[in-house]
């Protein structure tokens, strides 16, 4: 067990909550825990075959200290506390002296013979071999979405034991895929020790998502290889460690998605295993009493109290420097803006200390910016520092290959103008500040939330049967496009329309300005069947298919060479947003021309029936070499003809990529004269 007390000149020693958790000081070690409400908190030691009972001495800040010199690695230990059930202010606490709750800092967990929960102390040694963190720059970044039992569950190459395993996503095939790929970090579905909720357990199904935490400090056991669990939770800590040392000794990032604004506690009638048994206030309540959920989840733990606020930052700084995580995507981010009045602001206290926490300096942090309570919806809202999940880049690529195309096929004529896709193509700035720029946004296309890309192009509907709720779980707005049949077919020219959607809608998401986030297999066109919410699903539903046909293949390889036309050309990847005439270093100078080669007139942005759009990026050098590219998009099934826009310093265009059935790399001249077929994106780089 080591020591993790603040620095001497670190202003957290200057909280009341400082220091809260398991310690080892001069007086050995020392456990801390916070509890306004109880009367009294024993610190309970397993010492079999008896217990002991070490009474806790409580401060005037609510916290409760007790020390004992058996806690010691591999020791069990819990908690116990007693007090009225009902505070001053009507938060309701479930004191009962006879329930055995878990600390909140646990960063062990283990069960008993009887299958119930107990803190464990653990060994945190571990030697990182001088291997460092990689600090990938953001506009270098490209995300990959996994779950880590889902991604290596079905991996012909990753040894059967640690499928599905902290060390399956670190063996020496996942990493060499990764690479070949060229992602830069994988941002795992949460690891934080996670439970199943009680309506799941009731139906027979477990959360293979992990959106219900337990500990916030503690790795998820059923992650770690067989050998690793039976050594017990210190052993569990090394694996993930390990996994991490690997990842960033061939330059991944590890990212972690985690779940600040619930607990797996639920509503008051669920389970009470830490937070509930301590004090009540963890969580949000109105000035009656009556709690305020805002997740939809059943409870919202309550961050503008000192508590709550305090227990997140804690967390992140473990996770952050211990266990050498890079960043952290926020679920339902809105959650954690919300002040006293439970109203969200840019401005919360929290998100301004977390961004500017000296521990998490360097630290990517990601905001799901909503969340289900009022003014939920927050994208664009988030301050400085932060970067946010670019929920309308989904919806408007989507709309644009996919519902606008549907709607021309069938109607005669597309819904949408060209105006919002293109503003999403360049950075969104009608979503981020100026200030903020274009790394503010993490575009993606699909997430685990929702159709894969596969699907999105083979299903109008969801299908959602195997869940239990009778279809009527997941999103009904998907902005999808069957192209004419639902699911699967044996037509060739629906099949060839679909192939060409995701290659379009991939083509989107990499010659973006923003931060790229790829959902894992949709690389290779990993299908759920048309079910739009697989989180109850550890199966073949979820997993990760590595069974590859022709087809899997050639849209991997498209990927690929995606990514590192990306990597390869900065004009699209500006760090900052351009002012009209003025050359802003690090930012992308863009002019648009229509089909004709002329310059976008403002009445064609808005016009549905213009579907052709020529897009010219210059860089503007401050560390990389000046580099111009030409994105050609076509969103009509109606063939048409693009003259190549004529401009000033413009020798010649060198085709690097089409979605398009014909690639001819032979340089074209400004001026030239093509003919597209069907919808397509062409990169061109500018001689």
């Amino acid at each position: 067990m080591t020591v993790l007390a603040p620095r001497p000149d670190d202003p957290l020693r200057a909280d009341p909550l400082h220091d809260l958790g398991l310690r080892v000081g001069e007086n050995g070690p020392t456990l801390r825990v916070w509890s306004g409400a109880a009367t009294g908190v024993d610190l309970v030691i397993d010492d079999a075959p008896q217990e002991r009972v070490v009474p806790m001495i409580r401060d005037p800040h609510g916290v409760w200290t007790g020390s004992d010199p058996r806690l010691v690695p591999g020791r069990r230990y819990w908690l116990r506390a007693d007090g009225e059930p009902v505070s001053d202010d009507g938060v309701k606490t479930p004191f009962d002296p006879t329930v055995d709750l878990l600390d909140p800092y646990g960063r062990g967990l283990g069960k008993t013979g009887r299958g119930e929960w107990r803190s464990v102390v653990i060994d945190e040694s571990f030697d990182w071999g001088g291997v460092a963190k990689p600090a990938v720059p953001l506009d270098h970044t490209v995300v990959y979405e996994a779950h880590v039992r889902g991604l290596t569950r079905l991996s012909p190459t990753v040894p059967e034991d640690l499928r599905g395993t902290y060390a399956g996503l670190a063996h020496e095939s996942t990493i060499a895929y990764l690479n070949d790929l060229g992602v830069t970090a994988v941002q795992l579905l949460p690891v934080h020790q996670h439970i199943d909720e009680q309506r799941l357990v009731a139906q027979g199904f477990e959360n293979y998502w992990g959106y219900n935490t337990l500990s916030y400090f503690a790795p998820h056991a059923a992650y770690a290889s067989r050998d690793a669990q039976l050594g017990g939770p210190s052993a569990i800590a090394r694996e993930f460690k390990g996994m991490v040392r690997l990842l960033h000794a061939a330059g991944i990032e590890v990212w972690l998605d985690v779940v600040y604004n619930h607990t797996a506690e639920e509503g008051e009638e669920g389970p009470v295993t830490s937070f509930r048994g301590l004090d009540g206030s963890y969580y949000r309540h109105d000035a009656t009493g009556a709690p305020i959920d805002v997740t939809g989840c059943g409870n919202t733990l309550d961050t503008s109290l000192p508590a709550g606020a305090r227990l997140v930052l804690d967390s992140l700084r473990y996770w952050a420097t211990e266990m050498q995580i890079d960043g952290f995507r926020f679920d339902l981010a809105a959650t954690l803006g919300r002040g006293p009045d439970a109203v969200f602001s840019g401005a919360d206290p929290l998100l301004a200390a977390i961004r500017d926490d000296d521990a998490l300096q360097g630290v990517k942090l990601i905001a799901e910016p909503w969340d289900v309570g009022l003014g939920g919806w927050q994208t664009g809202n988030f301050p400085e520092g932060w970067s946010e999940w670019n929920d309308r880049f989904r919806n408007r690529a989507r709309d644009f290959w996919l519902r606008d195309v549907a709607d021309a096929r069938h109607h005669g004529r597309a819904s949408n103008g060209l105006g919002s896709f293109a503003s999403k193509l360049s950075g969104s700035s009608n979503i981020y500040s100026h200030e903020r720029g274009p790394l503010s946004g993490v575009n993606f296309i699909t997430a685990h939330d929702g159709f894969t890309l596969a699907d999105v192009v083979a299903y109008d509907h969801k299908h959602n049967l195997r869940n239990g709720e009778e279809n009527r779980d997941g999103a009904d707005d998907n902005r999808s496009f069957n192209h004419g049949a639902e699911g699967p077919t044996d037509n060739p020219w629906i099949l060839d329309a679909r192939r060409r959607a995701s290659r379009n809608l991939l083509a989107t998401l990499f010659l973006s300005a923003g931060v790229p986030m790829l959902t894992a297999g949709d690389e290779i066109g990993r299908t759920q069947r048309g079910n739009n919410n697989s989180y109850c699903s550890d199966d073949e539903i979820s997993w990760v298919d590595w069974q590859l046909d022709d087809e899997r293949e050639a849209l991997l390889a498209d990927t690929k060479a995606l990514i590192r036309l990306r990597r390869e050309n900065p004009a699209l990847r500006p760090v900052r947003f351009g002012s009209p005439g003025l050359a802003t270093l690090s930012a992308t100078a863009m002019s648009w021309f229509d089909a004709s080669g002329r310059y976008m007139s403002p009445e064609d942005w808005n016009d549905p029936d213009k579907r052709t759009l020529q897009y010219l990026a210059a860089s503007t050098p401050e560390v990389e070499e000046f580099n111009r590219v030409l994105v050609v998009v076509h969103g009509s099934e109606t063939a048409t003809t693009v003259t190549l826009p004529v401009e000033t310093g413009i020798e010649a265009y060198e085709a690097l990529w089409t979605s398009g059935d014909v690639f001819d790399p032979t340089p074209a001249a400004p001026g030239s004269v093509y003919e597209l077929r069907g919808p397509t994106v062409t990169l061109w780089r500018v001689r």
